[in-house]
């Protein structure tokens, strides 16, 4: 039993640390941006009919929160309608669809951690765009785990911590949202989650289910079930959070960052100073709480995740090492 595994948006930050971390479930296809991008649904199927996946893990997305107010069609193409083409293919073929979602599909409101159930109620472009892609995953019918993220950051790409680094050693003094709070979470925290969930889904699969001869399955796909079908991998599927543990806001994780790079490289800046969001205005407006529980985590697969000034810790040490 040897799971075909496809992912999406595979150079981007998640899906770069996929590509590690997915390796010992199976046998791994990784198509990049132009080799299967979500805004080109023949392109994109063509991709995936190469490898005929089980599992598709789907990394790829418009992120450009702010740029998303205008370009709302593009938005829109990549995260509602392509995530819907992904599900209804998912559904047909009895694939299992993994797929990123965001803090951004809730209002920002209150201070407590947030369940996966609770309201939602986006901000911005970005947030409706990812809520209408949740929404046409679940309507799919198909198998599915649907990851909600926030604060994303690696050593790859470009991201919050490289940028306050960067400028720390160009600047004495930096001014830092203060009022917006949330948990920054590691790519490869996000991919290695990632690959233990999978990995107990795949164990509790009957052997039918991941058959892994190519000519094989594209005969019994027809007759094996959904994993929807098995109780015990029912009560797997679905949407959950998966952040790393703690709070923290824009302010205090930038400092957490730049004191540990002081020993490390030549940092100018001597002032970090909080600021309200209301004075540094963006076209998208951020949720303020993006504390997001990760008990259903905990409670239906045992995993703990690690306070957020761990990854963040690793990160600087990868970035100066």
């Amino acid at each position: 039993m040897t799971p075909r595994i496809a992912i999406l948006g595979a150079h981007g930050q998640v899906g770069w640390e996929l590509q590690r971390a997915l390796q010992p479930l199976g046998r791994v296809w990784a198509f990049n941006r132009s080799q299967a991008p979500l805004d080109d649904l023949p392109k994109l199927q063509a991709a995936l009919d190469v490898c005929s996946p089980h599992i598709i893990v789907n990394a790829a997305a418009y992120t450009a929160v702010d740029k998303a107010e205008t370009d709302t069609a593009a938005a829109h193409a990549i995260n509602t309608s392509a995530v819907a083409f992904l599900a209804q293919r998912a559904a047909e073929r009895h694939e299992l669809l993994v797929h990123y979602s965001t803090d951004y599909v809730f209002d920002g409101s209150g201070e407590h951690f947030r369940s996966e159930d609770e309201p939602t109620n986006p901000l911005s472009v970005y947030g409706a765009t990812k809520l209408a892609g949740e929404l046409a995953l679940r309507l799919s019918g198909c198998a599915h785990l649907c990851l909600r993220t926030s604060w994303v950051y690696a050593a790859r790409g470009g991201n919050f911590a490289k940028t306050m680094l960067r400028l720390s050693t160009e600047r004495e003094a930096l001014n830092v949202v203060n009022d917006q709070f949330g948990a920054p979470t590691g790519a490869d925290l996000i991919a290695d989650t990632t690959a233990q969930m999978l990995g107990q889904i795949i164990a509790r699969a009957p052997k039918e289910a991941f058959v892994d001869d190519f000519d094989e399955l594209l005969l019994v796909r027809h007759r094996v079930h959904s994993l929807c079908c098995y109780q015990n991998i029912r009560t797997l599927l679905g949407t959950y959070h998966l952040v790393a543990a703690g709070v923290t806001h824009w302010r205090d994780y930038a400092s957490f960052a730049i004191e540990l790079a002081r020993s490390k490289t030549a940092i100018k800046a001597h002032t970090i100073t909080g600021i309200p969001s209301a004075q540094y205005p963006t076209p998208a407006k951020r949720p303020a709480n993006s504390r997001l529980s990760t008990a259903k985590l905990q409670r239906n697969f045992g995993l703990h995740m690690p306070q957020w000034q761990v990854g963040v810790e690793r990160l600087v040490n990868q970035i100066y090492s």
